[in-house]
């Protein structure tokens, strides 16, 4: 199995490849039609939540730059 990558997107979405399913909170499966690529919407623009259509464009500004998160709490 690939493991599924996620890439925070400087100004917009969060782009999913690999092998993944998407549910709802009911735990219901997305039709993803055998795409194996997609973007999450981040900025909550978006006509087809939970998926990226481009509306953050110039509405949307943050820089991804990846750091460490605290230790875990025990």
């Amino acid at each position: 199995m690939n493991k599924t990558k996620l890439t925070i997107n400087s100004n917009g979405s969060v782009k999913v490849e690999g092998d993944f399913e998407i549910v709802d909170k009911d735990g219901n499966v997305y039709g993803l039609q055998g795409r194996t690529t997609l973007s999450i919407c981040r900025c909550g623009l978006s006509a087809n939540k939970p998926f990226c259509d481009g509306s953050h464009r110039n509405h949307f500004e943050h820089d991804a730059k990846a750091f460490d998160l605290p230790p875990m709490k025990s």
